[in-house]
């Protein structure tokens, strides 16, 4: 997630350097053509290109709306998982039986790999990083079989859960409420998942830059009274705005693909760790994770 700091000129230049040089090209080409050419291309009035950048303007605007809806969505789900996690513990301590402290301190411990584990595997990385200063061997080895991972710890929660009623330990009223609680990290695991599958039409990005592209060309054929060494920097002005916007939205629309624009989904999970670890009186807390750079991750 992007943080209140300065953004590096490189990181803002890197979103179009791929974009910029075409410009160029399309700018020089058109600016030859209509140098060469007086006589057969007709006069482009500028209205033209002002009708163009006002439709990819108008365009530009829905799809940065639609792609804050959902890296909005994102955070909002990381942050019921936050308040889940909370208390998922709390009724842990309230409702199981205060000689089963280990079994409270084993569950506690696999909520927190499960936030780290669902982070990874929605960024695509390896789900199981890291997860063995949390669990057992046993618990490792049970998850290894399963292709979700963050699942299959909810399955062991659940397990451990029914274990406790059965022995007793928990009254069945106990038993529905922290079943409620598991069921809502099951929903919010499926919201993210939907969100992460679910993607902007290819098509619709580059219907997108070519309209920028016809702009730069009706842009550029406008402006042919215009000396090249004024023209050909004020396209590349004005089409980066354009992509840049662009590129924005577009990392916005995947709020789990590893990127700067990422919900900070190991920034929160620490701080659920540190929560889960004073509740239960864990002494090894850890430091909040810092950002380095001008994003935490």
């Amino acid at each position: 997630m992007l943080l209140k700091k300065s953004i590096p000129v490189s990181y803002i230049f890197g979103k179009i350097k791929n974009e910029l040089p075409y410009v160029l090209v399309v700018g020089l080409v058109v600016n030859y053509l209509t140098g060469h050419f007086r006589n057969l291309i007709p006069q482009m009035p500028v209205a033209i290109p002002t009708f163009i950048g006002t439709a990819i303007s108008v365009i530009l605007s829905f799809k940065i709306s639609q792609s804050y809806d959902r890296w909005w969505e994102a955070r909002k789900i990381w942050g019921s998982i936050v308040n889940e996690s909370r208390t998922f513990v709390l009724q842990l301590q309230s409702f199981v039986s205060k000689d089963r402290q280990k079994e409270i301190r084993s569950v506690a411990y696999r909520q927190i790999a499960w936030c780290y584990s669902l982070g990874q595997s929605l960024r695509g990385l390896d789900a199981m990083a890291n997860l063995d200063k949390y669990l057992s061997e046993a618990d490792m080895n049970e998850i290894k079989r399963h292709m979700n991972k963050p699942l299959a710890i909810l399955q062991l929660n659940t397990r451990q859960i029914t274990h406790l009623r059965e022995e007793g330990s928990m009254e069945l009223f106990s038993q529905v409420q922290i079943n409620n609680t598991l069921v809502n990290f099951s929903n919010a695991m499926g919201m993210a998942e939907r969100i992460k599958s679910t993607v902007f039409p290819q098509t619709y990005r580059l219907f997108l830059h070519y309209f920028i592209y016809i702009f730069v060309v009706t842009l550029s054929i406008a402006l042919t009274d215009i000396d090249s060494f004024f023209e050909i920097p004020l396209l590349l002005v004005i089409s980066s705005a354009f992509f840049l916007l662009e590129k924005s939205a577009t990392h916005l629309q995947d709020p789990f693909n590893n990127l700067p624009t990422d919900t900070a989904m190991t920034t929160i999970a620490t701080n659920i760790e540190i929560n889960i670890k004073q509740l239960i009186g864990d002494p090894n807390v850890p430091e909040p994770l810092q950002p380095e750079r001008f994003y935490s991750l």
